[in-house]
């Protein structure tokens, strides 16, 4: 008997607001752009890009592209993004180089 796998898409599971802040929470703490980048692109497909690029006045394919673990937005984007989701950057502190 043979099993049967599926590619996993976190987007499945990003259907409100706290999952999707907590998602790209982590996706942040990682430091990983290639991560982060894609990360993004997961909560705007979970969102819907046609109605985020219509948000942001960008085409669905810009972003598609953009916001894939191999693009590279620049940071125009990302906020044009991060509004449109309704969501916020804030910044805190680490203890990372603190004197």
């Amino acid at each position: 008997m043979a099993i049967e796998l599926t590619d996993f898409d976190p987007a499945h599971y990003l259907d409100n607001k706290d999952a999707i802040a907590g998602y790209l929470t982590d996706a942040l703490e990682t430091g990983d752009n290639a991560f982060i980048t894609d990360a993004l692109g997961v909560v705007a497909r979970a969102k819907g890009m046609r109605q985020l690029a219509s948000d942001t006045g960008l085409s669905r394919e810009s972003l598609y592209r953009a916001l894939s673990a191999k693009g590279n937005p620049e940071f125009g984007t990302v906020l044009k993004v991060v509004s449109a989701l309704g969501l916020k950057l804030t910044a805190s502190t680490t203890n990372v180089g603190a004197n």
